[in-house]
């Protein structure tokens, strides 16, 4: 099992909120996040298992932006299992994550789209990359997904975000993006984006 912190929430109908942090963060950085964008759903929020200088992420890179393509494959396929092991234990439907990622924690959400039609059914991703090239992405059909993106991030660039989406509608997502005149960091009117756009899609429990 990864390190980890779970909280039950009050509608087992909801979805389970994934909260996957940024480097140098832990399965505690992104929790006051969780209920900002639903008070009632449980919380899965993951430690990753990579530590680079100390800083925990969920896989390696080579530099800055660049990734290491077979650590990344490797840290998705246990996070999968992970969250197979996870449902088990706590009793959540497996079916029904919707993953919240931060940068590095927005790459790996990512990555689990790309690599998996049936590991999340929908994702926030705040700040993410394209987590690998030259691969066919299973069918995403049904799939709910909200990235993101500064205009000026110095980490992220533009197209980064423009190509993920691209990417994720070819395989029949449905992504919405959101735009902020801001660089890297985690915003709160991005937040709130976020949080209305997880209303319209999940907001309501199906009787």
């Amino acid at each position: 099992m990864m390190e980890h912190i779970f909280k039950k929430g009050s509608n087992p109908e909801k979805p389970v909120l994934l909260l996957l942090h940024g480097t140098g963060g832990n399965e505690q950085s992104l929790l006051t996040l969780a209920p900002m964008v639903d008070a009632e759903a449980s919380i899965l929020s993951v430690r990753g298992n990579v530590s680079e200088h100390g800083m925990p992420r969920f896989f390696r890179r080579l530099s800055e932006g660049v990734f290491d393509e077979k650590d990344l494959v490797f840290r998705t396929n246990e996070l999968n299992r992970f969250l197979d092991e996870a449902s088990a234990k706590y009793e959540f439907s497996r079916d029904n994550i919707v993953a919240i990622g931060y940068s590095n924690g927005a790459n790996i959400a990512a990555s689990l789209l790309y690599h998996y039609d049936n590991a999340l059914n929908g994702a926030i991703l705040h700040h993410p990359m394209v987590p690998l090239r030259g691969i066919e992405l299973p069918d995403l059909s049904g799939k709910e997904v909200f990235i993101a993106a500064g205009t000026n991030d110095p980490i992220t660039p533009v197209k980064e975000a423009e190509e993920l989406q691209a990417s994720l509608e070819s395989a029949n997502a449905s992504v919405e993006v959101h735009w902020e005149n801001h660089g890297h960091q985690l915003t709160g009117s991005e937040v709130e984006a976020a949080r209305q756009w997880y209303e319209r899609k999940y907001g309501q429990t199906v009787e």
